[in-house]
């Protein structure tokens, strides 16, 4: 994201004036100065640390609790310290930062006044149970609307994410979490104002952190897992030189398929690891079959088609794939039967593998091989059209030629493809069915 388009960094400044004027009321409004000091430096501590967990996340109970106990305008402060000063590991790292923190003031700041507009600061402080949850859950409920809202922007923009879909995605997976930072940030503040004062508050966080750093540790397991997997793509594409990148690149189509069609993002990013390893099974065949120049025979052809079969004894442990792993055994069976490794028809055939089936055929065919030059994307998508509902479903060929027609096709081309020396000799194109 070096390159920030105009439309993004315009979002962003709006985001940012939008803070500041949910900042401005702060010369006017009585605060409690010691507090917003203390809140911001704890959340400030917290970011630290989850930087150093290497936790990719936000500690929200802190900036609740200056959400219960603050101004609208004080709250939004609480976390401006700690946004603007917290680790960041991609560039711009400025525009990041500032990014963050603005969008953490605006809806800090509107749950701050959803919860002094329903009468939860009195509730807070006279320790009201369960008169306090009414309003601290339309506080969390504000939070959480605003954070994804903003955040559906900037996928929007940056990414051309459809809004209603990331705005629908982004929702719907923030409010369980946010509202158990929300209940200890309740508890944080009902303590805060009861007689034993805010090291009490403090408490609460203890148990959180503890908690915290366990779901850190999953995050680590999980990333090791995607390093893996990082480790096992690119074992295939030094073993099968020509087709390097391929897997990065049906990963790539297979999760613009996958957007196309609707499908939340969890299981739009499985689809993409289910295009970036579907190939893996290749680490068992033969270098010398995969490198062949000519035909091949077909006790050759044989040897490679139980790369799939391979490739799921390879990933079948790894869980976090979920149907991924049943696209990695069925990619290459076809609508009619025809194809490999069960012969499956029809519906038979796993949705995913029918995703990845359309996204492979289509970079095979869009790709230069040693045995055959590229195809033009308009090419390869009337030959995916003449195959539909015989190889491959249609559904996916549609959703494919919806998604190249919005946003095109730009996949990444490694330096070592871009170093190799054209074709000498021309060569007729296979059937996408054919590809290896």
């Amino acid at each position: 994201m070096e390159a920030v388009p105009a439309r993004v960094r315009a979002y962003v400044s709006c985001v940012v004036v939008g803070a500041l004027i949910c900042l401005s009321p702060l010369p006017t409004v009585r605060t409690p100065w010691w507090a917003v000091a203390l809140l911001a430096a704890l959340y400030g501590g917290c970011e630290q640390a989850a930087a150093r967990w290497r936790f990719a996340g936000t500690f929200y109970p802190v900036l609740l609790a200056g959400a219960f106990l603050l101004p609208p305008s004080a709250a939004a402060l609480v976390a401006l310290p700690g946004a603007l000063l917290s680790p960041v590991e991609h560039r711009p790292r400025g525009l990041r930062r500032i990014w963050r923190a603005a969008q953490l003031a605006v809806a800090v700041w509107a749950a701050a006044r959803v919860h002094g507009a329903l009468g939860g600061r009195d509730a807070v402080g006279a320790s009201d149970f369960p008169y306090a949850l009414l309003p601290a859950g339309a506080a969390v409920l504000a939070f959480c609307v605003v954070l994804s809202v903003l955040d559906g922007g900037i996928l929007a923009l940056a990414e051309h994410v459809p809004p209603r879909r990331a705005w629908r995605g982004l929702f719907l997976r923030s409010p369980a979490p946010v509202a158990v930072h929300g209940l200890a940030g309740l508890m944080m503040a009902v303590l805060w104002r009861s007689p034993y004062g805010p090291v009490a508050a403090l408490l609460v966080l203890l148990p959180m952190c503890v908690s915290w750093w366990a779901f850190a540790q999953y995050h680590r397991e999980r990333a090791a897992h995607q390093a893996t997997i990082r480790a096992l793509v690119q074992a295939v594409d030094i073993k099968d030189g020509y087709t390097r990148g391929h897997s990065e690149r049906v990963g790539q189509a297979s999760m613009m398929i996958a957007r196309e069609l609707g499908m939340d993002e969890g299981r739009v990013e499985v689809l993409r690891f289910a295009g970036i390893l579907h190939d893996v099974g290749k680490l068992g065949v033969p270098t010398r079959l995969l490198r062949k120049d000519g035909p091949l025979t077909p006790e050759e052809r044989r040897v490679i088609e139980l790369h799939p079969e391979y490739g799921h004894e390879m990933v079948r442990g790894i869980s976090f794939l979920g149907e991924a792993r049943e696209a990695v055994l069925h990619h290459h069976e076809r609508l009619d039967g025809s194809g490999y490794p069960y012969g499956l028809r029809g519906n038979q055939i796993p949705e995913s593998a029918r995703v990845v089936a359309v996204a492979d055929a289509f970079d095979a065919m869009t790709s230069t091989r040693c045995y055959r030059r590229a195809r033009p994307v308009a090419a390869a998508l009337e030959e995916l059209e003449r195959c539909a509902g015989t190889h491959f479903d249609p559904r996916m060929v549609t959703a494919l030629e919806r998604a190249l027609s919005r946003h095109g096709w730009h996949p990444a081309v490694t330096a070592e493809e871009a170093a190799r020396p054209p074709l000498t000799r021309p060569s007729s194109v296979p059937s996408p069915g054919a590809h290896r």
